[in-house]
């Protein structure tokens, strides 16, 4: 929000500097962005008048003017070459001696022999804006030889607030000087827009078919303006300064009076007005021209301003091209309405239609305003283009308005919440500061908060405004006390910063990765699980909510490898979020990539790249980490991201719980990989899991070891194999240990030998040879009905 000072000086006149303002705004929530001086040093410049214009002799587009700047002063020649120079015209005169913005320094000059005493100037050169083209034309009222700078109220400053979306109520002058008389505890001198009389009869029709998006609509007809009338140049100046161009005079008269009381206006020209006026919801296919020359195809319900035959504009956004005012409109329709932002936000957000109106409808706008400012505009209208006013329209449902908000406050609240006791009559001072209404109650107050602050509505955003103009800078900070209790750390759950140090242990740089992802990636890396869309999506590739880690990690990987990174290894936890026909669920996994070589490149060990039996190693060390890592079990398995023949499922008690391997070839070649990529995901809570340490005696009796060699199918996982062995021996049995595994001369096809090591050992004795080769007996038989396993001679 850009205003003038000047301008909200009119309104509210507080004893403070512009640095004091500043500073007292910033601090009660309004920021103050930026300030910007204009008008500063003219005082050499004045209000003058050219007498006459001739043509310069030796220059083709340069004119010679006489130009007096008091009755009884001889005239001054200036040689100027603006196009828009003329007799008659009030202009702004540099003297000789002034110095306009930017240093420049009038002085006495000869151009192409002839003398110039002066220089007709533009708003540009007055440090005024860009402006019109050419030299700046005042009102032919102007009264000769004054100060350009109490002509157009300079010197000015213009402050631009940072908003926050709350705060809909600042979107004007008038909103602003509400508050700076609020904090600033100054008088506030609001502006009581007269009430006009018709003195034509003449009405359009109006009629409101959805009442919970519109439940004001106030309008009247204006005749005869003058389409020939231009923008005074104060209300010019006014809308440049809050950062807003000329167009129209009726245009800017509506945009005069939306800055300064906050309220949109739209005037149609109502000889393009068919039947009557029906604010409604669009119909499917249903199409309007905004006046920004775009055309859009409303398929889904949009509210609209039509007649009887077309849509005139979309309500609160933008007005349509075809009811625009022209230089030749003569006969007017002014709206003032009360849309709800519930109305305005699905279509801006569906449609991406920006305008100064939709700002504040969004942000919620006053529902008393409406008239007050048709009034307003009406008085301005007739001031500037003349015309006949017909009688005030008022279509409302009442019931749909909104309700007066009363909120209860209670002074132990306050207190609580603030850290800090606040009297009953620094309260009350305060409320009444703010405009509220209130009466006292057994705890506090009963506060009735005003039509115009849609941002309160429970007891603590009243308490977040008595901190705001009590001053956040007199709350003193004080440590915060509550009867804490020291929670149990369980031994067995490993902490997310324990997995993220052991994972930085092997290698691994954590990545951390937006939620938002491309949908087209999720497609092809998850396409079982069909992703979250989101309304309002950052980007066209960050457009749905992620199924699973590994859309970030992968974007990541290739970042690192497009800037010459041969080696990437990372992990990251996060949440997932799925969804099915009946639920949604939101998971908190872990997962990592590996690409490139095994180690950094060294002299010591030969160059190798990663495989799978690297990632799957990576792993099963982190389980080690829980001490629970025989319930975790590697099964092959089928996934659509995946290597169908280097992929494996993970199992934790038999529930599966995640995924690696290798990245499906088709894809890594679609992907743009230069190598194989290998990938894990799991849950995280499933595999932090940890067994909580015990103490058991050690044996002091000796071990018997046995090696074995069988000969079985391929089809056998080691696994199975070490499981049977586990349950057919029971507890003497104290280690399995693979020790090799052979394919080729000497073994049949489709058949591979396993040699493993058998430990055994008592506890409370010495074992016998006898009672071991039962146990092994035992495990033979068990392997061979099992698995067809033949042991080795």
């Amino acid at each position: 929000m850009k205003f003038s000072t000047k301008w909200l000086h009119e309104w509210v006149n507080p004893d403070s500097n512009i640095d004091q303002l500043v500073e007292k705004l910033t601090m009660a929530g309004l920021e103050v962005e930026s300030v910007t001086q204009i008008g500063a040093g003219l005082e050499g410049v004045l209000v003058g008048k050219v007498l006459a214009v001739t043509p310069h002799p030796d220059a083709d587009r340069l004119r010679v003017c006489q130009v007096t700047v008091a009755e009884d002063v001889e005239p001054l020649s200036i040689i100027c070459g603006a196009p828009n120079v003329r007799a008659g015209l009030k202009v702004a005169v540099a003297m000789i001696g002034a110095v306009l913005p930017g240093d420049v320094k009038i002085r006495q000059a000869k151009i192409r022999g002839i003398s110039s005493s002066g220089m007709l100037c533009s708003a540009k050169e007055l440090g005024l804006g860009e402006g019109q083209e050419g030299i700046l034309e005042l009102a032919l009222d102007a009264p000769l030889g004054i100060s350009i700078s109490e002509y157009l109220s300079l010197p000015d400053h213009i402050l631009d607030l940072s908003l926050t979306p709350n705060r809909g109520d600042c979107l004007s002058v008038a909103g602003v000087a509400r508050e700076v008389a609020a904090i600033c505890e100054s008088e506030f001198h609001p502006l009581q827009p007269q009430t006009i009389p018709p003195v034509i009869d003449t009405v359009f029709p109006v009629s409101v078919n959805d009442g919970a998006a519109c439940p004001r609509y106030t309008s009247r007809v204006i005749k005869g303006i003058n389409p020939h009338a231009q923008t005074p140049l104060w209300l010019q100046a006014r809308l440049e300064r809050s950062g807003l161009r000329s167009i129209h005079p009726i245009v800017d008269i509506t945009n005069y009076v939306m800055l300064e009381l906050g309220q949109p206006l739209h005037a149609f020209d109502l000889k393009h007005l068919a039947g009557h006026i029906t604010v409604r919801q669009s119909n499917p296919g249903e199409t309007v021209t905004l006046l920004d020359g775009q055309t859009l195809s409303l398929e889904k319900p949009a509210l609209v301003i039509a007649d009887n035959e077309k849509i005139l504009a979309l309500a609160g956004i933008m007005g349509g091209e075809q009811s625009a005012v022209t230089t030749e409109t003569c006969d007017l329709f002014l709206e003032s309405a009360h849309f709800t932002p519930d109305a305005i936000c699905p279509t801006l957000r569906r449609l991406a239609v920006k305008s100064d109106s939709a700002h504040r409808y969004e942000r919620g706008v006053d529902p008393e305003l409406p008239l007050a400012a048709l009034n307003r505009l009406t008085e301005l209208v007739l001031q500037i283009t003349g015309g006949q006013a017909g009688p005030i329209i008022c279509v409302e449902d009442t019931t749909q308005l909104p309700k007066p908000v009363t909120v209860s406050l209670r002074h132990q609240r306050i207190e609580r919440i603030l850290g800090i006791s606040l009297d009953v009559t620094t309260v009350t001072q305060i409320l009444q500061r703010l405009k509220m209404t209130f009466k006292p109650t057994a705890e506090g107050w009963e506060v009735t908060v005003p039509s115009y602050r849609f941002d309160i509505r429970q007891e603590i955003d009243l308490i977040e405004e008595l901190a705001r103009l009590y001053g956040y800078n007199r709350i003193e900070p004080k440590a915060l006390q509550a009867p804490l209790t020291m929670q149990p750390v369980s031994e067995q759950h490993l902490s997310q910063s324990r997995v993220r140090t052991f994972w930085a242990d092997r290698g691994y740089s954590e990545a951390i990765n937006y939620s938002f992802v491309d949908p087209e990636l999720s497609k092809l890396l998850n396409p079982k699980h069909p992703a979250l869309p989101l309304s309002n999506p950052i980007s066209a590739d960050m457009a749905v909510m992620r199924t699973s880690l590994w859309m970030g990690l992968i974007k990541t990987a290739l970042f690192n490898l497009n800037r010459q990174q041969t080696r990437v290894r990372l992990f990251e936890i996060g949440a997932c979020f799925l969804q099915s026909a009946t639920e949604f669920t939101q998971q908190t996994r872990i997962a990592g990539i590996s690409i490139g070589n095994k180690a950094q490149e060294q002299w010591g060990i030969k160059a190798a790249p990663v495989d799978f039996f690297d990632i799957k190693g990576d792993l099963e060390a982190y389980f080690d980490l829980t001490k629970n890592s025989e319930h975790y079990h590697f099964a092959p398995t089928q996934h659509p991201a995946l290597h169908p023949g280097r992929s494996a499922e993970l199992t934790y008690l038999g529930q599966p719980v995640g995924y690696v391997g290798a990245l499906h070839p088709q894809l890594q070649q679609q992907l743009g990989f230069p190598s194989t990529v290998y990938l894990f995901e799991l849950l995280l809570d499933a595999v932090a899991q940890a067994q909580l340490p015990m103490y058991i005696t050690p044996s002091k009796y000796p071990s018997i070891r046995r090696d074995l060699a069988f000969i079985v199918d391929e089809q056998f996982s080691w696994r199975k194999i070490h499981d049977s062995i586990q349950a057919c021996v029971g507890g003497m049995l104290k280690n399995i240990q693979l020790f090799d595994i052979y394919r080729g001369e000497g073994i049949a096809p489709g058949k591979k030998s396993i040699a493993l090591g058998l430990t055994f050992q008592s506890a409370s004795r010495t074992l016998i040879d006898e009672e071991v080769d039962t146990m092994v007996s035992q495990v033979i038989k068990t392997l061979n009905e099992n698995y067809q396993a033949i042991l080795r001679n």
